[in-house]
């Protein structure tokens, strides 16, 4: 419940933008393990790792300079799919890294990784396809996005070949024209 409150207080009063950021650039967000991350084994529960990742995309998008565009067009982001890896546990009390970056886009969406470090230890690792959409629920390309919010015509770098391969079996890469002809 206390991650709900700080992604509201995210979305509502963002940090400020830091200047000279680019869509490329990592953001960092630090945080603190708190006791209503934890689950009965006494480490962050699963679903905790992915309300801290909310929050440090929420920091993302403020660090790029982007609430005020988005809240002007009514645009909201979403999650389209994620997927985590977990290599330690997070204890009670103990400060973290999330280091957030965007890792390519396509005219569906954006992908991101979301890494989570303590001690330069990796803990660790999402993958995000995420979205905007409009008041209506309409969805946004992310080439609108980049060239409206961001003011720029960037190409996106190549995705890795893993991220490529998860983002088609998902359903979450742009589909291929249909073949078929009906009958």
């Amino acid at each position: 419940m206390a991650r709900m409150f700080q992604l509201t207080w995210t979305g509502l009063f963002p940090r400020k933008a830091r200047p000279g950021q680019t869509l490329l650039d990592p953001s960092v967000t630090r945080m603190r393990v708190g006791l209503l991350d934890l689950d009965s084994n006494l480490h962050v529960n699963n679903g905790s790792y992915l309300q801290m990742m909310d929050v440090a995309r929420n920091n993302q998008i403020a660090d790029l300079g982007m609430f005020p565009v988005a809240r002007q067009k009514g645009w909201a982001p979403v999650v389209a799919a994620s997927t985590m890896k977990y290599r330690r546990s997070l204890r009670p009390f103990e400060r973290f890294e999330i280091t957030t970056r965007i890792i390519g886009w396509d005219e569906r969406m954006f992908y991101l990784e979301q890494v989570f470090t303590r001690d330069d230890k990796l803990y660790a690792r999402g993958i995000v396809a995420s979205r905007f959409l409009d008041r209506k629920g309409n969805r946004i390309s992310a080439l609108d996005v980049v060239r409206d919010a961001m003011g720029e015509n960037l190409a996106s770098p190549e995705l890795p070949a893993d991220v490529a391969a998860w983002a088609r079996a998902m359903d979450v890469a742009p589909r291929e024209p249909s073949t078929t002809s009906k009958v």
